[in-house]
């Protein structure tokens, strides 16, 4: 890193240079990143306390839940910080490390959608086979698989970009360091970065993309054939929610890796788009539209409920016992507690001249 030594930090602009705004965008931003933690930490709990979810798909549904988190905590809590700050700074090794993550975060998420998509696929058109077809080592390989590529395209993207020389202006025109955005900055000529992450963009797309696209059309086929008009609306909106995130998430990445960097505000929504919309939604989209995941949570939440009340039962119990023994005490009864023997007070409120308590060793009360 001795050739990043002409500035030793970025400026980030951020979504809005207004300061009038930024409150807002603070509070706005911050609610969906709170909605954003809880829906997929919900999600991954649930998976992981009931037992009926263990399942592929929701094998497959977990992962995507933890990168959704680790995709929007990459940028977005710098994103909030910058809203109330003045400097809006960003050191050069905070910015490569963030930019890292970031791909690494998008690469592995495009690769477990296309698994997730033929798991969809084996289980709708291949019903019979699907246990078979979707074994443990087989989703253990797919997601494996899934994270080694993000590991991969973002190791490889982000040791290329030492060999830049970064002066000048160091201000960055969007929220986060992504790799497009630093690529102006550089005063070395950049074409071989930006040909290596267009490179392996396109890579990355062709290689999970036509899965997806084939996947999906099998499974609309199959649905076609469905003779109930029921069935096949409730299956046709189940698909077209998934689908439509789906295609979503990777037309606005590919857009955003593939074309020149402008600094537009064109590429910052893009961006939203990718790395925090789809975060937020992805736990609605695969629970609000899954009966399953409906039921677990109700099961999970009054498993709680009745650990509660049974906590609370005992505590009464414990209670009432305590009040019972103090109250036949009262009436002059000796009890025994651990070996000590309690005695009661006469009807003058005074204790028994022998002492406070006694410990019984042998014969009978005295």
């Amino acid at each position: 890193m001795t050739n990043l030594t002409f500035f030793s930090e970025f400026i980030l602009l951020g979504l809005s240079a207004d300061p009038q705004i930024q409150p807002l965008l603070f509070v706005l931003f911050l609610g969906i990143y709170l909605l954003t933690l809880m829906g997929n930490l919900a999600m991954i709990l649930v998976i992981r306390g009931d037992s009926h979810l263990h399942t592929p798909m929701y094998f497959f549904l977990g992962h995507l839940s933890f990168l959704d988190l680790c995709f929007a905590s990459v940028t977005m809590p710098k994103m909030l910080q910058n809203f109330l700050s003045q400097t809006k700074t960003i050191s050069v090794w905070g910015c490569i490390t963030q930019s890292f993550f970031f791909l690494l975060s998008g690469c592995a998420e495009a690769s477990l959608l296309s698994a997730m998509a033929y798991d969809r696929y084996a289980a709708v058109c291949h019903p019979l086979l699907y246990t078979a077809i979707m074994n443990r080592p087989l989703c253990s390989a797919m997601v494996s698989m899934a994270w080694m590529v993000g590991i991969l395209n973002s190791l490889v993207n982000n040791l290329f970009i030492q060999k830049l020389h970064f002066c000048g202006s160091n201000i960055i025109p969007h929220f986060s360091c992504e790799l497009p955005s630093l690529f102006p900055l550089s005063c070395s000529d950049p074409t071989a970065n930006k040909f290596l992450l267009s490179g392996c963009s396109a890579f990355l797309g062709l290689l999970t993309l036509p899965p997806i696209l084939f996947s999906y059309s099998r499974i609309i086929s199959t649905i076609l054939n469905i003779r109930s008009a029921a069935g096949q609306g409730k299956a046709f909106s189940t698909c077209s929610s998934h689908l439509t995130v789906v295609l979503l998430f990777y037309s606005t990445a590919l857009f955003r890796y593939i074309s020149p960097a402008s600094g537009s505000v064109l590429e910052r929504v893009v961006s939203i788009q990718y790395s925090v919309i789809t975060s937020l939604i992805n736990p609605l989209i695969y629970s609000l539209k899954n009966q399953e995941v409906k039921v677990a949570l109700q099961r999970v939440l009054g498993q709680q409920m009745c650990s509660s009340e049974e906590r609370f039962t005992a505590w009464r119990s414990v209670r009432e016992w305590g009040r019972g023994i103090f109250r036949n005490t009262w009436k002059g009864k000796v009890f025994q507690v651990s070996g000590l023997e309690v005695l009661p007070m006469d009807q003058h409120h005074q204790y028994h001249p022998q002492s406070y308590y006694r410990r019984k060793i042998l014969g009978p009360n005295s």
